[in-house]
């Protein structure tokens, strides 16, 4: 037999229906009290009671129609006809009119009927010792299943034998310990010997298991509710298409991990919570460093896009940066990408605010853009090179007008030690330029005389030819000349021959 029939269930379900929103945390808490009722349908034992229906969903709907509850439990009882016609049956008697009536649990009747005719009280001798055996019974399965368990199941099983054990104390007649027990103990030799202490303590403990299950089933339901939070949150995440949506998700992502938190420590759902949350924790971590260098970046952009009409306003964007990038904590991984990222912000912001070294620093970029493009596809004679040097001379000239108390300062030296290296570089090639032009010259006017007054001597023809390839040798690739001599290198080898 389930613990919860098709019946109750379809009754439960349209409740819950009626109960739930339309919005994501609606959708969450039905899809909770769902999920327990499926559970509960699934569960083989007995017929879940009143008081076990209202439990699983009161928490969640608080709402929840009373009506809705009393319906579905009557639906979920077995047939019990038989059982009151057997009662009904036994009524009618005479005898058994007797029996019932001396049976009560009245002192004034059972004391004088105890001393002389025990034996009419043999019912009630066999109920209280059914009802003690399972109390007994069901106090210790529900201790096992309580507070030693280890998922929710056991919980709800425990909280069964809870209300079985309730049961059975409820039918145990406590008057009945100050009234003769021994009477009953001699006639059957059972030596039962409960005691008003012991039922008290029974009673105790019942009502401790009572309060931790309820205890348990609130803790379920919030780590179940904040998980589904949780994975809500980082589907959110996933989708989000900018920086305020992902802000949006991370919000609800922290709020989900603060629910696990506050988990009662002493629940079995605070001991699952704690194993999972170290993942949790540094999957948020993770999401929550990207969100900050994400919407920095992305202030960044709108801030270029807004600077030359509107400086006041990219100033401030750069600031909510500046700001985002602040939170990421040193010993996180991505500390040193967002403190590159954050000296940027600052030097743009800077130059926003200080018009003169902004303007300094772009006529700066405007004359190094004239020389880098004068510098393509080289070859260049040597006053091309002067021409590009001048060009990096001036970009220099400009940055150097920049005082080390302005904004724009750090970031001038950073283009001036480039500009700087660019000068030496330019001065090399210009230095080649004209070594390979006077080498040049030189060759040819030894060609020259060497045709025009060419030694008697094959040997020394061969020496002299021999030195103007020597010399046209040394005339380095990327010059002007470098073609040229490449040519008369070819014909002197061939005089050689």
């Amino acid at each position: 037999m389930y613990r919860l029939n098709n019946r109750a269930f379809e009754i439960l379900r349209a409740e819950v229906k009626n109960c739930s929103g339309v919005d994501q945390v609606g959708k969450i808490e039905l899809q909770l009290v769902i999920k327990r009722l499926e559970k509960m349908r699934q569960e083989k034992g007995s017929p879940a009671t009143l008081e076990e229906l209202r439990d699983t969903v009161v928490d969640v709907y608080p709402q929840f129609s009373q009506k809705a509850l009393k319906q579905a439990a009557r639906a979920n009882q077995p047939p019990g006809i038989f059982s009151k016609i057997k009662w009904t049956a036994m009524l009618l008697t005479s005898a058994a009119g007797v029996v019932w009536v001396v049976n009560l649990p009245f002192p004034m009747i059972r004391r004088p009927v105890a001393e002389k005719a025990p034996i009419l009280l043999l019912p009630s001798f066999m109920s209280i010792d059914y009802h003690y055996r399972g109390a007994i019974n069901a106090v210790e399965q529900a201790d096992q299943l309580v507070n030693k368990a280890t998922s929710l199941a056991d919980i709800e099983r425990g909280a069964g034998k809870v209300k079985e054990a309730q049961k059975h104390l409820d039918n145990l007649p406590v008057w009945f310990l100050g009234y003769y027990p021994q009477t009953y103990c001699g006639l059957f030799a059972c030596r039962w010997n409960f005691t008003l202490d012991e039922f008290e303590q029974a009673r105790q403990q019942v009502a401790r298991m009572d309060a931790k299950v309820f205890q348990e089933k609130n803790a379920f339901g919030s780590l179940n509710k904040g998980e589904l939070t949780l994975e809500g949150a980082k589907q959110q995440y996933q989708q989000a298409k900018n920086a305020q949506e992902r802000e949006k998700a991370i919000a609800s992502w922290q709020a989900a991990i603060d629910t696990l938190e506050q988990l009662p420590n002493v629940t079995l759902s605070a001991d699952t919570a704690q194993v999972k949350l170290k993942a949790y924790k540094r999957d948020f971590e993770n999401a929550r460093i990207g969100t900050f260098i994400a919407a920095a970046q992305e202030f960044d952009i709108e801030a270029e896009q807004t600077k030359q009409k509107q400086p006041q306003a990219a100033s401030e964007l750069w600031q909510q940066a500046i700001n985002r990038l602040s939170e990421i904590p040193q010993e996180n991984p991505r500390y040193l990408e967002a403190q590159k990222l954050l000296t940027s912000y600052r030097i743009k912001i800077a130059t926003v605010v200080d018009p003169r070294s902004g303007t300094l620093i772009e006529s700066a970029k405007q004359f190094a853009f004239a020389a880098a493009k004068a510098s393509q596809n080289p070859p260049h004679s040597a006053i091309e090179w002067q021409q590009i040097e001048k060009l990096w001379e001036k970009a220099i000239e400009q940055l150097q007008k920049i005082r080390d108390d302005e904004p724009g300062y750090l970031e001038a030296q950073k283009l001036l030690a480039t500009y700087q290296s660019n000068v030496g570089i330019v001065q090399t090639r210009f230095s080649a330029e004209q070594e390979a032009q006077e080498i040049l010259k030189a060759a040819n006017r030894q060609i020259q005389n060497l045709i025009a007054s060419p030694p008697s001597d094959r040997n020394q023809f061969k020496g002299e030819m021999q030195g103007i390839i020597n010399q046209l040798r040394t005339i380095k690739p990327g010059t002007t000349a470098y073609k040229e001599a490449q040519q008369l290198l070819t014909a002197a080898y061939k005089k050689l021959k």
